[in-house]
């Protein structure tokens, strides 16, 4: 159901087949302009108030006036925002569910590295992966939030961990049932326990913005950035490295280095248990053996190198020379990097699959999800990991 005004400045309401195929109109986006979603649209697009105005034919002060809701931009504007965005007009209409998330609540694993507009962007790509996340839910019933500390959903687990980062990590493998062994398949893992894990579609920022994550939404979120490295074995460190977050610092803003330096231990302890990983290390450099290592545990030769130094084995010297040897075989046979490509257990599956059992349940159609979400097919696909099957028309001059 929409409002429409009549020309005499009346309100009337309409719900009639044709308005719905033909969707909003301008005047309708006018009237019930969500300001929120312009912000969210414009940050998604990588813009400044700038930019958009430029492209719009505004000045930028009036576009910060639109987001400020202190107006509302004329229907005429309505059409031009919305391609400038890359959005269908029904985007800025407001009463949709939005997860609305504070940036410094937010963790970058590159933080230093990352731009204010990378930041935001990827703040409101999260925004984007709840909202979807949300209207598959009403749909099909997805793992309960497993995950002690957590304070967003409705099921809690009732188990405290910790505040040191190794216990913590000790006391997870625990809570979860995974041994004290190797893990395999740490992604499939997490979305088990209710943790939401994505790929963005690759784009310039991908490739500066490493991973980051969130636990101050109904469902705890990590975004994992594939193609930032292509390592599969730097790929799980940082997916310890964002469940390290969501364990230690659900509640505090981000930000801080040493909230960093205490994921990378509750990562390092989470694939390698120290009492599990010390009898396996060798007694002296091997960077042979460290190698075969590596594919048993999962983690990289680096890491490995690392933990040496970390229990004693290694002497700063000693593991300063090894680095220097290693950076040498970086492109030989069982040092080089992997591709995650080759390791589908790490893939993340959680809301592709909850789409094709609401397909497969429910009748939900790729469309029909698209309108309730008021966004393009092709970004539904995007974020469901869905490629695109349909034959590209090439003209040949």
């Amino acid at each position: 159901m929409s409002e429409r005004r009549s020309g005499r400045g009346q309100t009337r309401l309409f719900d009639t087949s044709a308005d719905a195929r033909r969707g909003p109109t301008p005047q309708a986006v006018a009237d019930a302009f969500d300001q929120a979603r312009l912000t969210q649209a414009r940050r998604l697009a990588g813009m400044t108030k700038k930019d958009l105005a430029e492209r719009v034919g505004v000045t930028p002060a009036a576009v910060g006036q639109y987001e400020t809701g202190m107006t509302h931009p004329r229907p005429h504007l309505i059409p031009r925002l919305a391609g400038a965005l890359g959005v269908p007009l029904a985007f800025f209409l407001s009463g949709r569910p939005h997860g609305k998330l504070d940036g410094s609540m937010a963790h970058f694993r590159s933080l230093r590295s990352t731009r204010v507009h990378q930041r935001a962007k990827a703040v409101a790509f999260v925004e984007q992966v709840w909202e979807l996340t949300h209207a598959l839910e009403k749909r099909v019933r997805l793992p309960h939030v497993d995950l002690p500390g957590f304070s967003g959903g409705e099921v809690h687990s009732g188990v405290d961990l910790p505040r040191e980062p190794a216990a913590a990590a000790r006391a997870l493998r625990r809570h979860w049932g995974l041994g004290t062994g190797p893990i395999s398949h740490l992604v499939r893992h997490m979305e088990a326990h209710g943790i939401v894990v994505v790929l963005p579609p690759p784009d310039e920022d991908a490739t500066t913005v490493d991973a980051f994550s969130t636990s101050q939404l109904p469902r705890p979120i990590v975004v994992l950035t594939a193609n930032r490295f292509d390592d599969i074995h730097r790929y799980r460190f940082t997916a310890a490295h964002e469940l390290g977050h969501l364990v230690l610092h659900g509640d505090t803003a981000a930000g801080d280095a040493q909230q960093e330096r205490e994921a990378d231990t509750f990562a390092a302890e989470f694939l390698t248990p120290r009492d599990s990983i010390l009898p396996e290390l060798p007694r002296r450099l091997d960077l042979r053996r460290l190698a075969e290592l590596r594919h048993v545990w999962g983690v990289s030769v680096d890491s490995l190198l690392y933990r040496c130094r970390e229990v004693g084995l290694l002497s700063d010297s000693s593991s300063g020379r090894a680095y220097q040897r290693l950076k040498a075989l970086r492109d030989q046979p069982g040092f080089a990097g992997e591709p995650i490509t080759g390791y589908p257990g790490e893939h993340p599956v959680l809301l592709r699959q909850a789409f094709e059992l609401a397909v497969a349940d429910t009748g939900l159609g790729m469309v029909e999800l698209a309108a309730q979400l008021a966004w393009h097919v092709s970004r539904v696909r995007e974020l469901l990991g869905l490629p695109d099957h349909r034959p590209e028309l090439r003209i040949v001059p």
